[in-house]
């Protein structure tokens, strides 16, 4: 039997329900392709309770989340803003870099002899890349320690015996006035001193041939040689580079200085203190005569900027590396940083002598080794996840926290030190103070499709006070007052002290440099929360960050930092009028944030301090040797058994 024709009621019910199926679609859609609907809706995200307590209760439900990132996410809209062209610059470096690697010990190497127009050093082919490529250490990259190259290759200019020599002579030195530590391998005695760098040294040491080692105990890095006597020096490295001679694969037996050269004078350092001194009168010299640093009277300052900043971003850094060299930005930027203009304690040789040190500026010769904070498990610099939340749970929160260093305090300086620079900056009290207004990119929703122009009439107060939470927890170190009196007349507001593992409860994370290089930055790049990074310091794991992708670069002048936090919150209506109007791009921060992190765990890792001190030490072994240019690993490692196992993935 035929059944009867649908109800008029039925086929109503049947229209509705598939319009309504298809405007879910259609939202859903719109939502995962990212495509902006909110016209005329306030894009700031609501207002938290920015000046709250540091330790505060977590809703329940932070804590059953899963210890894992989800990369899925989807894109906001792409606009023009000039951000996005600055990671997307990153994301393809980053690509060339992960794609140029060695795969094979092979591979590495012919890279060796390729960059460096030399043999690696003795003890490459059981200590060396294969050290690296176990599987229980799993180095990302082996050919990533061009720094060890850069840092040693001056003292290739130097004999052995003298270079010996010169080692001890500094360690013969009262170590109070010369700031030094002397390390002694000696394979017989293992008699070891200096903490951290000792117990880096233990994990390989067997491998080692005897030394000596005269590592900085001070902040600041020592070695600052003239350019021009410089370029001697590397002249006589580059013609000494021989690849047709054979070489021996082991260190010489004997390397002590022999009874009589013990009754020899052993060269002196020449070190001279520089300290509360415009450290740039010594920086300037060891620049190239072409350089900024050494013409800023003629040169024009937008030449130099123009290096290493976007154009018309809001003072955006493009080039990280070049943001931080003395000679292209040093005169700008000579009076606003503490060890520029003010270093508290600055014992300086223009003399090319070998020390150790945990940071330098990129005219320091030191030689760089990973920091021992970054070694150790102290509390204060080691990466806790546990208040480390996911980044949707954290707090829109730019966080600071910090010790009033950077640079003697003296009444007429402090507003001068870079710390102090930054926390009056971010601070929204001091900003109605002082009316600053900034520069920073808004949109121009005026046109198709809608483009970034710059502008400088804006007062950051207001979005300050909502979104920024920035102090010290603790004022000392003036001068004359230890105590820092004089001081709390001007910063009344101290906030409570924060532990390391709190601060991981705020989005975004700044890095400013104390009296050297901030020790916390591996603990900011491996957690969930995006880091914000201004230094004039290099350190060993530089060249395997790459900003606007592992994290993001700010200008050590700071004139960028609201560019910067504002892309990430978003700023204005876009109807509310003013013209002053940035969308939020909260998930580009997430993701920025997720691949920091990701790489971080990859490259930051304590095997990777290990693997790296090794090879420096394998290197630095070989300049001490009577017959450095005779030793070093002459094979082409095809015939080694384990040649599979060496193999990265």
């Amino acid at each position: 039997m035929a059944l009867p024709p649908p109800s008029r009621s039925r086929q109503r019910i049947f229209f509705i329900l598939c319009v309504s199926a298809f405007i879910i679609f259609l939202t859903n859609l719109t939502v995962i392709t990212g495509t902006d609907y909110r016209d005329g809706i306030e894009i700031l995200p609501i207002p938290q309770s920015l000046k709250r307590p540091v330790q505060r209760n977590k809703p329940p439900q932070l804590t059953i989340h899963e210890d894992k990132d989800d990369f899925s996410y989807s894109s906001e809209k792409a606009d023009d803003h000039p951000i996005p062209h600055l990671m997307e610059k990153a994301a393809a470096d980053f690509r060339q870099y992960q794609d140029s690697r060695s795969r094979t010990f092979v591979q590495a190497i012919g890279r060796y002899r390729k960059k460096y127009g030399r043999h690696p050093p003795p003890g490459f082919d059981k200590a060396g890349i294969p050290y690296g490529c176990r599987e229980e250490r799993n180095v990302y990259n082996i050919d990533d320690f061009d720094q060890i190259w850069d840092d040693l290759r001056p003292f290739w200019s130097i004999p052995p015996l003298e270079l010996r020599k010169v080692v001890k002579g500094m360690l013969k030195e009262d170590p109070e006035n010369s700031g030094l530590a002397g390390i002694t391998i000696k394979i017989t005695s293992g008699n070891w001193r200096t903490d951290e760098f000792v117990r880096m040294l233990n994990v390989f040491v067997k491998e080692l041939p005897d030394m000596q080692i005269a590592m900085n105990r001070l902040d600041q890095p020592r070695v600052i040689v003239e350019w021009e006597k410089l370029q001697e020096h590397l002249n006589v490295e580059e013609k000494s580079r021989n690849l047709d001679r054979s070489v021996t694969n082991g260190f010489s037996r004997s390397r002590e200085l022999g009874r009589a050269d013990e009754s020899m004078s052993f060269p002196i350092a020449g070190w001279f203190s520089a300290s509360k001194k415009p450290y740039m009168d010594l920086a300037s010299k060891a620049c190239p005569p072409d350089s900024y640093a050494r013409n800023n009277v003629t040169m024009d300052p937008a030449v130099a900027e123009a290096k290493y900043k976007f154009p018309n971003s809001g003072g955006l850094v493009s080039n990280f590396n070049i943001s931080s060299d003395l000679c292209t930005i040093g005169p700008e930027i000579q009076d606003l940083h503490g060890m520029l203009f003010a270093p508290a304690t600055m014992v300086a040789t223009k003399e090319l002598v070998p020390v150790f040190s945990e940071c330098k500026v990129n005219v320091n010769n030191d030689i760089l080794f990973p920091a021992n904070m970054y070694y150790s498990d102290d509390p204060r610099y080691t990466y806790n996840p546990e208040n480390d939340i996911p980044w949707d749970d954290k707090h829109t929160t730019v966080f600071w926290r910090g010790m009033t260093s950077g640079g003697s305090q003296e009444l007429g300086t402090w507003r001068r030190l870079h710390r102090h620079r930054f926390v009056q900056l971010a601070n929204g009290t001091d900003l109605h103070n002082t009316k600053t207004h900034l520069t920073l990119p808004t949109l121009n929703s005026t046109t198709t499709p809608p483009s970034y122009t710059e502008t400088k009439n804006w007062d950051p107060s207001p979005f300050s006070e909502k979104y920024t939470d920035v102090g010290f927890p603790e004022l000392a170190w003036c001068v004359p007052d230890s105590k820092c009196g004089w001081l709390r007349s001007f910063l009344k507001e101290v906030n409570a002290t924060t532990a390391l593992t709190d601060q991981f409860l705020n989005k975004y994370l700044p890095d400013i440099d104390g009296h050297s290089f901030s020790g916390r930055w591996h603990a900011w790049l491996k957690s969930r929360s995006l880091g914000i990074k201004a230094t004039i310091f290099r350190e060993w794991h530089d060249s395997r960050l790459f900003a606007w992708q592992h994290f993001v670069p700010m200008d050590n002048r700071f004139d960028d930092f609201y560019s910067i936090i504002t892309y990430f919150i978003g700023l204005g209506n876009r109807k509310g009028g003013g013209g002053v109007y940035i969308p939020t791009h909260d998930s580009t921060g997430k993701r920025l944030a997720g691949q920091g992190r990701e790489w971080a765990a990859k490259v930051l890792r304590k095997e990777d301090i290990e693997v790296y001190m090794f090879r420096l030490m394998l290197e630095y072994a070989r300049l001490l040797d009577d017959r450095r240019e005779m030793i070093g690993y002459g094979g082409n490692g095809r015939r080694m058994k384990e040649e599979k196992e060496w193999a990265w993935p």
